[in-house]
Order: structure tokens, then C-alpha cells, then sequence
């Protein structure tokens, strides 16, 4: 569990110096719309979504989640120089669709490696505990940033390129770190093929968590857009990674907290308390005036992300048969993805069409709806966990 948590510690950091300044540097540097910057995020995490599947299949049917989490952390980081060389936005997009195939490819067998090795009375913090530490990356970086930035005089390129040590780093923590249990690699483990008939067998409980996690994601499109609209608020590009800054820092203080409640309280009840956070975020960033509502919303986006983020991960890993848990996680975040590639050129068009306030208001409206969906599925949510096998 340490060792998968500084993993995403180290690609956090990398990641979050890029991707904090990125919307600008595509609309500033490249002079590119905001609804083709819409465009980008939404491609690259519908494709990390699909790779997913694939992965999540992958490690159910060799029983082995580390060369997989391995292939996918290192093709992460071996993308990064390019966003410092890119002269275009089509190199951007082919960098950033790269980097979510590596996302992808790891994130799956990740998440089914944590619950293989946890108890299930505690998988709710351990989800929460590596939560926690991708967060901390996740201001971290930014952070480093804003310090680079100052000191190569505000260039985006030079701090892109610094961004590619630790991306290093997490490849070497999971050659070092990263064992897999006794049981994941034994001879006598069930391997069973994994078709369409198996995957049917999930659990009803199971397709209510992907039906609430798409519409929670349609709800939650790219921080990108957080980051647009405290530069339109009047925050300069020096000081522009603050906002993923506020927003990881309450996240990351958040995580584990809100793992160890969702061991304990209903899980609807905390999915109904996140998404009241994510509305009052949305209409702080429309009707409260200024760096200060757009910070306000930032944080309390941040606080929607730590109450719901590790608790959907816990519900998958909790409605799935363990031998089908890569394969359900894969498909849990392939439908999610889709919506983030839907939520995100929705949220760009409006932006570029009517204004930032549209974008925010649709949002909410996709939150309320996820709300009522919660309320009345709360049953299968809050359902017992599904057999080992």
C-alpha cells in the first residue's frame, strides 16, 4: 500500500506541473479555443477509460496486477518530454492521449491490487490512505510549479521538461516497492476466462454504482476549466497552479478521513454529502464575485472529490467477485471516462458559446441529478458486499 502510494505520489507531482498550467499554455502559448481544449481532455480520459477495460480483463485473466501497473506508470512517464517540445495542439493531444493509455493500462490493476491485499472491513481507508497521497502529489506539484515558474521567468516549457524527474521516480518505486501477494501468482488461483456471460453476473448493486458514477461524472468535468476561470477572475499565469493547489490540498486532507466514514456511514449518505458539495461548489464559481468565489469553489470542489472519489473505487471493489474485481473496476472506469469525454466538450462549448457561468450551471444540474439518483438507489448502495468469488 505505501509503495503504490508514493508510486502516485511521484506521477502526481510529474503530472500536475504539466497539467496545471497546460489550459493556458494551449489557449495562451498555442492560441487554441477553450472547447478544443475540451475537446483534448475529454479524448485523453475516454481513452485511459478504454484502456482500462482491456487492463482490468488483463490482470483477472494472468492473475498478476504488477507488470500491468509497471507498463502503465512507465508509459506515463515517457510522454512527458513531449509536452515540453510540442509545437502544437495536435502534439499535446497525441501526448496527452499516450499518457491516458498509460493511465489506463495501470489504474485497473491498481485499485484491484489494493483490495487484493486489504481486509474488506478496512478497504475503505486503504482506498482513502493511497487517495490521500496521489492528492498530496497532485498539490505538490503545482506547488514546484509556481516555483519554477518564478524561477525561469513564467516559461512553461522549462518547467514542463523539470517535470519529467519525478515521473522517473514513480517508474523506479514500483520495480523497487511494489509486491504482489503469494496468492495473485499461485498455481492453484482460480483463473477463470472472463467473458460476457461472467461480466453478466455482476450484481445489480454493481451497475447502480456505474450508473451513479457517469452521472456523477458528467457533473465533474476537467479541473481545466477551474483553472480557466480564475485566470478570466483576474489570477495571473505566474500563480495560475494555486487553483489545483487549493483544490488537491483540501482533497488530499480529505481522502483519508473520508475513507475511514465510508467504513462506517451509509455510502449513500456520503455520496449525497459530496454532491451538495459540488453544487455549492458550481454556484460559488457562477454568482460569487472574484478570485475569492473562484477559490471558494475550488475548494469545495476539492471537499466533493474527497468525500466521493476513494468511496467509489471502495463500492466497486465491494460489488465485485474478487476474480472479476480488475475486469469490474476496468468497466467502471470505462463508462465514467465516456462521460468525462462528453462532460468535457459540453463544459467547453458552453464556455465558447454562452459563458463560464453556463458551463457551472450545467454542472449543477448534473449533480442534482446524480443526487436523486442516489436517494433513490440508496438501497443497492448501501447493500452488504458481494461473495469473494
Amino acid at each position: 500500500m505505501w509503495a503504490l502510494g508514493l508510486v502516485s505520489l511521484f506521477m502526481d507531482i510529474s503530472s500536475e506541473m504539466i497539467h496545471s498550467l497546460l489550459p493556458l499554455f494551449l489557449t495562451g502559448t498555442l492560441g487554441i479555443s477553450v472547447a478544443f481544449v475540451g475537446l483534448i481532455d475529454g479524448i485523453a480520459e475516454s481513452t485511459a477509460a478504454i484502456s482500462k477495460v482491456f487492463s482490468g480483463y488483463i490482470s483477472d485473466k494472468i492473475g498478476r496486477r504488477k507488470p500491468l501497473i509497471l507498463l502503465g506508470y512507465s508509459l506515463g512517464a515517457f510522454t512527458k518530454p513531449f509536452f515540453a517540445m510540442a509545437g502544437g495542439p495536435f502534439i499535446v493531444l497525441g501526448a496527452r492521449f499516450a499518457d491516458r493509455i498509460g493511465k489506463g493500462i495501470r489504474g485497473a490493476p491498481r485499485d484491484a491490487l489494493i483490495a487484493d491485499v486489504t481486509p474488506s472491513d478496512i478497504r475503505g481507508r486503504a482506498f482513502g490512505l493511497r487517495q490521500a497521497m496521489d492528492t498530496a502529489g497532485a498539490f505538490a506539484g503545482p506547488l514546484l510549479a509556481i516555483a519554477l515558474m518564478a524561477l525561469f521567468a513564467s516559461n512553461i516549457r522549462a518547467v514542463f521538461w523539470v517535470a519529467v524527474i519525478p515521473g522517473m521516480l514513480a517508474v523506479l518505486c514500483v520495480l523497487l516497492g511494489v509486491r504482489e501477494p503469494d496468492a495473485a501468482t499461485s498455481s492453484d488461483q482460480a483463473k477463470p476466462p472472463i467473458d460476457l456471460k461472467a461480466l453478466r453476473r455482476l450484481s445489480p448493486a454493481f451497475w447502480t454504482v456505474v450508473a451513479i458514477g457517469v452521472a456523477f461524472t458528467l457533473a465533474r468535468f476537467s479541473e481545466a476549466f477551474l483553472i480557466l476561470k480564475a485566470h478570466a477572475d483576474g489570477l495571473p499565469l505566474l500563480l495560475a497552479p494555486l487553483v489545483l493547489v487549493v483544490m488537491n490540498v483540501v482533497y488530499s486532507l480529505g481522502a483519508y478521513p473520508a475513507g475511514i466514514l465510508s467504513d462506517r456511514t451509509p455510502a449513500a449518505t456520503l455520496l449525497l454529502l459530496g454532491l451538495l458539495a459540488l453544487i455549492a461548489a458550481d454556484l460559488s464559481l457562477v454568482y460569487v464575485p472574484g478570485l475569492f468565489g473562484a477559490f471558494l469553489g475550488t475548494a469545495l470542489w476539492g471537499l466533493h472529490m474527497a468525500m466521493t472519489q476513494g468511496l467509489l473505487a471502495k463500492l466497486v471493489a465491494d460489488h465485485a467477485p474478487a476474480h472479476l474485481r480488475g475486469s469490474a473496476f476496468g468497466l467502471f472506469n470505462l463508462a465514467t471516462g465516456i462521460a468525462m469525454l462528453f462532460a468535457s466538450v459540453i463544459a467547453g462549448l458552453l464556455w465558447d458559446q454562452v459563458g463560464a457561468g453556463a458551463t457551472f450551471l450545467a454542472g449543477a444540474g448534473f449533480a442534482a441529478l446524480a443526487a436523486l439518483m442516489v436517494v433513490f438507489r440508496r438501497v443497492d448502495l448501501n447493500a452488504d458486499a458481494a461473495p469473494p468469488a
